[in-house]
């Protein structure tokens, strides 16, 4: 198969505007070359995808919204309809939607309205986060709404108020056919004992379990969204699970076991992560070693419990001396073998969150900010991100990983194969050019 393959496109010249040419310059016909020439069948382990596995986006606060420059917008959108039938993931309030219930029963849709008529319009499947929540029901005024207050948790007076908000939310979007309960645990900490309030959390998820499956029997739900962090192995909050990145953190981990234990039902498990510690920024090189964090942790998860796992938010950090960005091919590359390990690990859906860009956030995204007239463009990512959709869905792709070099690759039933180089070093290929460091090829079975 290999030495048939041929390539489509390579992605990497999305991110320097040259339009044919990798993340060092070489021409784009240098690394189709290159990368064609690979021999997929020898020197490379292959593992099969154990279960299909969905990706999608989460819109946070700026994503295509009538604010943003028409043009720019336009392009952006275009990006997001070719996509297919992927899940775009809406926060009740909050990360780009307005308060649904500023005083008690008197609800106001229009900005999550607006969203969900994006993910209509652009072929999408809809889910949503059920956070956050309107300030009367943190201790606020009714009627008025402090943005500075946007993550503080719910009393427990107004756990049923919050959860008959989330059953008013999921009568009103029939589309919408899997939501998340809360977001990180937000305000559920206990900082003179150094934990999270997981009592509080998984009282606060039975309360909307209930309510949505009462009015929409049908309607996945899932929690308890932890961040699964991980810290130095000598800090006092390791736990005994390690690896070259690090500890995971043991406060997480409790949340997990006590929300299983104690919850009154669930369609799925959700977690978030970054390939660094806590606090940290530079990830290990080749990228692919932080990224097993996110299948250990998924290892650990499938020893407790039979429940799909989803990534609500997923992290992909650079080394040090690479350039991070929504724009980068560090970036992209690292986002990449994130989803191989989890593909890998068998997860069964993951979130990007933010898929317009931002300088505010240095991960990968799909369009460039449509603030910008210039803006709505694809990234490295893009045309990867299309490739992945349906084969991961599928559920049949094998993961690869070349022996003594630094590539993988995600491979198709047809032949065809998305190529990455994980790390900044070129890769040297047999009477090619060598294939640079950060290099995307996706390719095609030759007919």
């Amino acid at each position: 198969m290999a030495a048939g393959v041929v390539a489509l496109l390579a992605l990497a010249s999305c991110s320097t505007g040259t339009g044919g040419s990798g993340p060092d310059g070489a021409p784009a016909s240098a690394l189709e070359a290159s990368a064609g020439a690979l021999d997929l069948d020898n020197g490379w382990n292959w593992s099969p995808q154990p279960n299909p596995m969905e990706i999608g986006v989460t819109h946070t606060q700026r994503s295509l919204d009538d604010t943003e420059n028409p043009e720019a917008r336009q392009r952006g959108t275009e990006i997001l309809s070719s996509l297919g039938q992927e899940y775009q993931n809406h926060h009740l309030m909050g990360f780009g939607t307005l308060n649904p219930e500023p005083a008690p029963d008197q609800y106001e849709w229009d900005s999550l309205d607006r969203r969900m008529q994006l993910t209509e319009e652009t072929g999408g499947k809809a889910m949503l986060t059920l956070c956050c929540a309107p300030d009367w029901m943190k201790g606020g005024p009714p009627g008025v709404t402090n943005w500075d207050k946007l993550e503080d948790d719910v009393r427990p007076e107004y756990f049923r108020d919050y959860a008959e908000l989330s059953a008013e939310a999921v009568k009103r979007y029939p589309q919408v056919d899997r939501v998340l309960v809360w977001n990180e645990l937000k305000g559920f900490y206990k900082q003179d004992e150094n934990r999270w309030d997981y009592e509080g959390y998984t009282a606060l998820y039975n309360e909307v379990y209930r309510a949505v499956k009462e009015v929409r029997p049908d309607v996945q739900v899932g929690g308890p969204y932890p961040v699964m962090s991980s810290v130095p192995p000598d800090s006092p909050d390791a736990s005994d699970i390690r690896g070259p990145w690090g500890a995971l953190d043991q406060r997480p981990l409790d949340v997990l076991e006590y929300w299983l234990a104690n919850n009154v039902g669930a369609d799925f498990i959700a977690v978030d992560g970054s390939t660094t510690n806590r606090g940290e920024q530079d990830a290990i090189s080749p990228v692919d070693v932080g990224a097993q964090k996110f299948a250990v942790i998924d290892d650990w998860i499938k020893q407790r419990t039979q429940l799909p796992i989803w990534w609500a938010e997923f992290y992909a950090n650079v080394p040090a001396d690479a350039q991070a960005g929504y724009d980068s091919p560090a970036s992209t590359v690292s986002t990449l073998a994130v989803l191989q390990a989890m593909a890998r690990s068998g997860s069964s859906g993951a979130l990007l969150w933010g898929p317009e860009g931002s300088d505010d956030l240095e991960y990968s995204s799909l369009w460039t900010p449509a603030v910008e007239a210039s803006g709505g463009q694809p990234t490295p990512l893009t045309d990867a991100w299309r490739w992945l959709i349906p084969r991961l869905r599928d559920g049949d792709v094998e993961l690869g990983r070349m022996q003594g070099t630094t590539l993988g690759a995600f491979r198709a039933p047809d032949g065809s194969a998305l190529i990455m180089n994980l790390s900044a070093d070129p890769v040297p290929v047999p009477g090619q050019e060598d294939l640079p460091g950060w290099a995307v090829v996706p390719l095609e079975s030759a007919a």
